[in-house]
């Protein structure tokens, strides 16, 4: 909204033409989700105290955890607003990509909010049904595949891009549909599950939002697509100020989430993160490269699927307990250790993927 009410003077004011720059306002996005997550985080963590929205601990988890039984949670509400305003003052608002993004992050940061409402306040245990939420997701992500397969300037490809490989790039047709359906939902849930200690989600969740940035920049950016032989993707470039506004926000939310945590971002930050990385890797055509950006969130689902798999058919588990972060602390690491390292993990992994942008 800003950016189009300062568009109205940039002829009388000539200073005012560097916000017709994505890279300019990518900053000030930042900068303002940044701001904005600092500023209100007190203020929502003494209202989350008040309405006694706290945290249920595990009792069958590492012994450490039971003292945060209490601490606030839902916190995901302050990187969510901060993200939202920032987008809708720097964005250009008249770009559908910007929107289809917006409205996936909130259909999957509403079912997060109505799990997250039943465990916490109406204190049901196992909050929305799984089978619920489930059907909550997939409908959100089939609304994204259905508009952008079908409407999203009638030039979106359905084929997929192969790291380092620049000449295989597989044409799903029809079938992609179902496969942005599966990326879009998968990373959701992997970042839900990674959500298990002071900090250990937003770090990666940071990281992605920084890569995408860049992927975001390039992709939309006819000659630097070219360039890079990666898929150009006309109007894909406002998408780095959504993921600018990602990145401020989680810095400002990692401020009051880091280790000894004073609020967790319950499942409507993880839930809806994860859909919004997910949208994003689907509409910038870096559909395989997200999972390898997103990796630890994708070795933490996997921890998962593969101890509920081997106990299911050989009674046996894997991991001392999944997902994987409890794993090692099990094994003696300290939170903080477990969380830097998974962070380190993170980091070389992104720049791996950002590798594979010459690397073809």
């Amino acid at each position: 909204m800003l950016y189009h009410f300062l568009q109205l003077f940039q002829n009388d004011i000539p200073a005012l033409r560097v916000f017709k720059y994505i890279t300019f306002r990518t900053f000030t996005a930042t900068f303002t989700a940044l701001l904005l997550s600092m500023a209100l985080g007190p203020w929502l963590i003494q209202r989350l105290r008040e309405y006694k929205v706290g945290q249920n601990v595990r009792q069958d988890g590492p012994q450490t955890h039971l003292k945060k039984s209490g601490t606030p949670t839902m916190g995901g509400l302050l990187i969510l607003i901060a993200v939202f305003l920032s987008t809708l003052l720097w964005a250009d608002l008249t770009n559908e990509h910007i929107w289809i993004t917006l409205l996936s992050t909130a259909g999957f940061g509403l079912i997060g909010f109505w799990d997250d409402y039943l465990k916490l306040i109406k204190k049901r245990s196992m909050g929305l049904n799984a089978t619920y939420k489930m059907i909550g997701q997939i409908a959100v992500s089939s609304g994204v595949a259905l508009y952008i397969y079908f409407n999203v300037d009638g030039t979106f490809m359905t084929t997929i891009s192969i790291p380092f490989f620049k000449a295989i790039n597989p044409d799903l047709g029809i079938f992609y549909i179902p496969f942005v359906v599966l990326v879009i939902v998968y990373i959701s849930n992997a970042v839900n599950l990674t959500d298990g200690l002071d900090g250990l989600a937003i770090g990666p969740t940071i990281v992605a939002a920084f890569s995408f940035a860049g992927l975001s920049y390039v992709t939309g950016h006819v000659m630097l697509a070219n360039y890079l032989n990666i898929t150009h993707v006309p109007g894909t470039g406002e998408l780095t100020i959504f993921c600018g506004a990602m990145l401020g926000a989680g810095l400002g939310f990692l401020w009051f989430n880091t280790f000894p945590a004073q609020v967790f971002m319950g499942d409507i930050g993880s839930l809806s993160l994860g859909g919004a990385l997910g949208t994003v890797a689907i509409l910038t055509k870096h559909e395989i490269l997200l999972f390898v950006i997103c990796g630890l969130f994708v070795l933490e689902a996997l921890s998962v699927m593969i101890q509920v798999g081997s106990f299911k058919l050989r009674g046996k588990r894997v991991f001392r307990m999944a997902p994987i972060h409890h794993h090692f602390e099990l094994k003696g690491w300290e939170e903080p250790k477990v969380i830097v390292r998974f962070w380190i993990v993170s980091i070389v992994l992104a720049l791996l993927s950002l590798a594979t942008l010459k690397i073809r």
